[in-house]
């Protein structure tokens, strides 16, 4: 490779090594009897997990802006309780604060609606786990969210937020407008990065109980002691979600940088 080469320029070797490798695991996984029934178990988990990442993802980033968007405020008491809340969430482990909202949060939660409304018109356990697992996990990627959104919004020009403050755009419409598309542009590639990592991570549900791909491994292994098998198949599939949702991101990525060569 000669020194000017661009990385992002080459041919994707990586890639064609990987296609070949997953399609011949995927044909012995097939063909082998005790491979092809754990991957028949095991699929069946894809739904809660996609599931899980997809909807905590969305929620983190409605909650992350919020906190930036509040970091940033004129206002000391917003300012600090996003910092008071970023730190606190960061500093726990997820699994703890897994742990924490399904069985301490959540049941507080349902004992002071009781409270208000004077009688039990809420149970602990119509709280479903799955629910309780994505508010955990979206109470914990907001904090790391919020700093990525907080750096993008930041780094935007000032010069083009005075220019649309002459033009007359009150705050909300700067906002929309001019400085969170711009942001959005340049913190993209670290959101599909938390994308993947909340893929990875939704795995920890399990330990609720959720039937999610992680789970299904473990039970299927602890009634078949096949575990090498069982676990190669999750880590096959975990590695088939992972590896194409950055593909498509990287895909995405590149045509938003087109589209602001080609607007600028």
């Amino acid at each position: 490779m000669t020194p000017n080469a661009e990385p992002d320029k080459d041919f994707p070797w990586w890639l064609v090594i990987l296609v070949i490798t997953g399609l011949w695991l995927l044909y012995e996984m097939l063909s082998d009897e005790v491979y092809a029934s754990a991957l028949k178990v095991l699929s069946k988990g894809l739904g809660i997990t996609l599931l899980v990442a997809v909807v905590a993802y969305l929620g983190a980033c409605c909650i992350g802006l919020g906190l930036a968007v509040m970091g940033m405020s004129k206002r000391i008491v917003l300012r600090q309780a996003a910092r008071l809340y970023i730190e606190v969430m960061r500093g726990i482990p997820i699994i703890v604060l897994l742990l924490y909202v399904a069985f301490v949060l959540v049941p507080g939660i349902v004992a002071g609606v009781n409270a208000l409304a004077g009688d039990d018109i809420l149970r602990t356990r119509d709280v479903p786990l799955l629910w309780r697992a994505v508010l955990a996990l979206m109470l914990a990627y907001s904090a790391f969210l919020a700093e990525i959104f907080r750096a993008g919004l930041q780094a935007v020009d000032k010069g083009q937020i005075e220019a649309a403050m002459a033009l007359g755009l009150n705050g909300w419409q700067r906002f929309r407008h001019v400085r969170f598309p711009q942001a959005f542009r340049l913190i993209l590639p670290p959101l599909g990065n938390d994308f993947v990592a909340m893929v990875k991570d939704s795995s920890l549900v399990a330990v609720l109980g959720i039937t999610d791909v992680a789970q299904l491994a473990k039970v299927t292994a602890a009634g078949n002691f096949r575990y090498f098998e069982t676990y190669n198949v999750a880590a096959f599939l975990y590695l088939v979600m992972t590896i194409g949702l950055s593909l498509l991101l990287r895909r995405f990525e590149a045509r938003m940088r087109a589209r602001g060569r080609g607007g600028s």
